[in-house]
């Protein structure tokens, strides 16, 4: 396969950057006159955008950004799934408008006709009866993992190294390449050793899970039902009806977060699969942009706590629930997002422009004969540097290429294309349309001709 020239590349690199900040003078002044703001950003990890500086936000709408230099996006980023509905959703603005202008009432701390809405909604899509909510993914994974142990009496969890559950302090751990465990690199002032509340394994690898269960001290396997963040890794077959019965054989709960794999259907892979968690999490694309975060409970896991704590459940406890959560403006934008913009319809129309750009982006690999590949969940794609593509996080992490991730993410926004910062994943939203992916494999196919020179 042809391999890729440094010398060009590194001459690319610095062409693009000097680029993009020629044409993005008054995010450059944003971004050096912003003192106050931590690392001159709202949350540190913006600075992950490439270029020196992320471009500043103007307005955006349905898979379109403008910013503050008037340069228009097609945006495939979707705030890395936040706006999978597409920026500010018609039936969405409606709803949290209706509700904060015409009803009044954003948080109030009592329960809305919405709540239960939403929540019969979400068993409808994913089986578990029992549901409560939150502001974020990542407390519903916090939450969730303190019922696990509360309701099997156990102390770890276990998680599958590089995967993404947000900011849970008991996630960050990875297998070295000894196969040993460690905390991930990055991992700032953990509370503890993640090694002491964590067992971990590599995705797809069976003997080590069932390995890491026999200790008999697990309350939960924490997983994404396929890897994400470190790109799309998915699980082999029989894989995931494996993970169910050894959870099972060694009394762990199954703990399932779809905050990002929603992007597989309507109901998830754990509708198109037919997975069985005990416990289910999902945040971000919820509310169509508003904080919304949610977990779900079986009917055994909710009986377990109602033994231990009393018929009146958690009440007030320590560690679950927040003055915020299930707010009366969350829940009216759940609705209307669920109800009325990511409908099994709109999935249909998503999961079609992803066939597109994977079949495009796949094409354009292989005339160039580069070692890279794509793939595919649902409405969300991924390419790496790396042929086949990787079976677990450690050889997907291992296929990372910062000045390659640099060069695509800067040659594609200054022509007009955002992907996602962190990675090389692009997302569809009900909005994207042929003409968008036409775009997109004109620029990447350009992106790779120069690239080999």
């Amino acid at each position: 396969m042809t391999d890729v020239n440094r010398i060009n590349l590194a001459e690319l690199l610095e062409r693009e950057r000097t680029r993009f900040r020629a044409e993005h003078p008054n995010s450059m002044a944003l971004s050096r006159r912003s003192h106050h703001l931590f690392g001159g950003v709202p949350m540190t990890w913006m600075t992950e955008w490439s270029g020196g500086f992320p471009i500043a936000l103007d307005s955006a709408t349905g898979n379109r950004i403008t910013d503050v230099d008037g340069l228009n996006y097609i945006d495939f980023a979707l705030g890395d799934t936040g706006a999978m509905a597409g920026h500010s959703p018609g039936a969405t603005v409606r709803a949290v408008t209706n509700r904060m202008a015409t009803l009044g009432g954003i948080t109030t701390m009592l329960p809305t006709e919405d709540a239960e809405w939403v929540a019969e909604e979400l068993t409808r899509r994913f089986g578990l009866p029992y549901w409560s909510f939150s502001l974020t993914a990542t407390d519903a994974n916090r939450w969730g993992i303190r019922l696990a142990r509360l309701a099997t009496g156990r102390s770890k969890i276990l998680v599958f190294s590089y995967c993404y559950h947000g900011s849970v302090d008991e996630t960050f751990i990875i297998v070295d390449p000894n196969g040993l465990p460690v905390s991930r690199p990055g991992n700032i002032a953990p509370a503890q050793d993640p090694r002491e509340t964590t067992r971990v394994v590599e995705w797809n690898d069976l003997a080590a899970l069932e390995r890491e269960l026999a200790h008999n001290d697990v309350a939960a396997i924490l997983m994404e039902p396929a890897l994400t963040n470190i790109g799309i890794v998915l699980p082999e077959p029989g894989f995931h009806e494996s993970v169910r019965a050894l959870a099972t054989k060694y009394g762990a709960l199954l703990m399932i977060d779809e905050t990002h794999t929603i992007s597989a259907g309507p109901g998830g892979m754990t509708s198109r699969d037919g997975l069985k968690p005990d416990i289910f999490v999902i945040g971000k694309s919820l509310g169509g942009g508003i904080p919304s975060g949610a977990y779900g409970l079986s009917e055994e896991v909710a009986a377990e706590i109602r033994r231990v704590t009393g018929e009146d459940g958690l009440g007030d406890v320590g560690g679950v629930g927040g003055t915020l959560a299930g707010n009366a403006l969350s829940m009216a934008a759940m609705r209307a997002t669920l109800g009325e913009v990511l409908t099994e319809t709109a999935f249909a129309g998503m999961i079609e422009m992803a066939d597109k750009y994977t079949a495009e982006v796949e094409r354009i690999i292989v005339d160039a004969d580069v070692a890279w590949s794509i793939t595919q969940l649902g409405a969300r794609a991924e390419y790496r540097f790396a042929r086949p593509e990787p079976r677990n996080g450690g050889e997907s992490a291992a296929a990372a290429d910062d000045e390659l991730d640099e060069y695509m993410h800067l040659y594609t926004l200054n022509r007009g294309i955002l992907m996602t910062p962190f990675h090389n994943m692009a997302l569809m939203c009900p909005d994207t349309s042929e003409s968008d992916i036409d775009r997109h494999s004109e620029v990447f196919a350009d992106a790779v001709t120069e690239l080999l020179g």
